[in-house]
């Protein structure tokens, strides 16, 4: 079985400072940056974090790779502890100028700016948590991720079901790239027994109650499978509320 090469081998340099929180607190002071990394306690020369100034992200977390010599950011947003940035590169410098952005309460587009690395996620910040936002703001991100996928078909279908009020104003998320709602956000969702699914290449879309249950109905566009999740959509459904109760 093959194992991992050892960290301290494949970043000599990072192990020489100690920690890899240690060596970009050293890089950043070079570049007169002043970033606040934290070092982990139990896999020092793999991972530190970055805390920001503002309250709705949570710390930036870099993470070194196993198997070659490259590093990993994911930033987050605090009530749901989704992406809002990630990202990969080889560049020290970029990760020092992302981690500084972050801190520093930057905006989305500016870390994207300062890094090219980074990969906006579509999610926008939400500080006051409000329900509608948060959907919203999810809605985009799906609508992100479907755009950057090469899988028309479940762009169809996620653009499909954004255009329906009835859908629109529900909180969407995916599992296994099947589409879902909830009337309340995360982090406690209360999901809405309707499953919409795109078959990759074979002009096919299925509906139904959950996932791999019973099929309800079986279309050949997007836009009849949205109408036909209406027709089995639970009456009553109200806004979006809060899922943190």
């Amino acid at each position: 079985m093959a194992t991992s090469p050892d960290p301290a081998a494949l970043y000599p340099d990072i192990a020489a400072q100690g920690s890899l929180g240690a060596a970009f607190q050293t890089i950043a002071a070079q570049g007169g940056f002043f970033v606040p990394f934290t070092v982990s306690e139990s896999d020092p020369l793999r991972y530190a974090v970055v805390t920001s100034t503002v309250r709705h992200r949570k710390p930036l977390a870099i993470t070194a790779w196993a198997v070659e010599r490259r590093w990993s950011i994911r930033g987050c947003e605090s009530l749901q502890d989704l992406a809002l940035v990630e990202g990969d590169t080889q560049d020290l410098a970029q990760i020092i100028q992302t981690a500084q952005a972050w801190h520093d309460g930057t905006g989305l587009a500016g870390i994207r700016r300062a890094a090219p690395f980074v990969h906006l996620a579509g999610r926008y910040k939400v500080p006051d948590h409000d329900p509608v936002r948060l959907t919203d703001s999810e809605w985009q991100h799906l609508r992100t991720e479907a755009t950057e996928t090469e899988w028309p078909e479940h762009r169809a279908l996620v653009e499909a079901a954004y255009a329906e009020p009835a859908l629109r104003m529900l909180y969407p998320f995916t599992s296994h790239w099947t589409l879902r709602f909830s009337t309340t956000t995360r982090p406690r969702l209360t999901v809405v027994p309707i499953c919409l699914d795109a078959a990759r290449r074979e002009g096919r879309y299925t509906v139904s109650a959950r996932i791999a249950g019973r099929t309800l109905a079986e279309t050949t566009t997007a836009e009849e499978a949205v109408a036909a999740a209406l027709h089995h959509l639970p009456p009553g459904l109200g806004p979006v509320t809060s899922g943190t109760a």
